[in-house]
């Protein structure tokens, strides 16, 4: 119980540090998912038309682990909780199985707060000039900011999964493996960009083709 109670108390904090920040602030505006998206969020939902369900998402619940990761996410973001349009926060649930990892990746547009709550992860993130690393145990808390490369590793014996916090409505996730093996950029190309030679980037392009990495889901 008292993890759910420091989960709720960040996730509480995160949302009025948003609300702080923003001139244009309003009591809240339930996203309109029929209507496009626009640089400052979806189009608010007539008032006569929310509802407590536009509040509330009740499936954050483990992810389908993903090859060849062996991790699973689920996101509780402005597409699947309306209510979260505008407030700059979401929010997912992160499963790693025994040897799994979430991959390098980076959220370009937004900072995540990662909670664990079972198991051992060892988790980092890389600047120009600095690698932060850290082994994380059960209540332990750790901070990735905007735009960083960063990742999580199940360092345990058994499995392991945390609460992450974002502050975006609805985070970018960019993925490093598929930015660079999963587009048509040609193998001498990435050969000469890159330390690997022209066999290694066939095999992760293939790799990637596959769904092997494009199809992670990975939040």
């Amino acid at each position: 119980m008292k993890m759910i109670h420091i989960i709720l108390y960040l996730l509480a904090l995160l949302s009025f540090t948003s609300h702080a920040t923003s001139s244009s602030f309003k009591d809240f505006c339930v996203a309109n998912l029929l209507l496009p998206i626009t640089p400052s969020g979806y189009p608010c939902k007539p008032q006569s038309l929310v509802t407590e369900n536009d509040f509330v998402f009740s499936k954050l619940v483990p992810g389908v682990p993903i090859i060849p990761f062996n991790a699973g996410v689920t996101s509780a973001s402005v597409t699947n909780l309306p209510g979260l349009n505008g407030l700059g926060i979401s929010a997912s649930r992160v499963d790693i199985g025994i040897n799994g990892t979430v991959p390098m990746h980076i959220h370009p547009d937004a900072t995540e707060l990662l909670i664990l709550v079972e198991g051992q992860v060892t988790a980092g993130f890389i600047t120009p000039t600095k690698l932060i690393v850290k082994t994380l145990n059960p209540g332990d808390v750790m901070v990735f900011p905007k735009g960083l490369l960063h990742f999580q590793v199940n360092s345990g014996v058994g499995k392991a999964y945390a609460f992450s916090a974002y502050s975006s409505s609805n985070p970018t996730l960019h993925i490093l493996d598929l930015l660079l093996f999963g587009n048509d950029l040609p193998t001498p190309t990435v050969e000469k960009t890159t330390l690997l030679d022209a066999e290694q980037i066939n095999k992760l392009k293939a790799e990637a083709r596959s769904g092997g990495i494009g199809g992670s889901g990975l939040a």
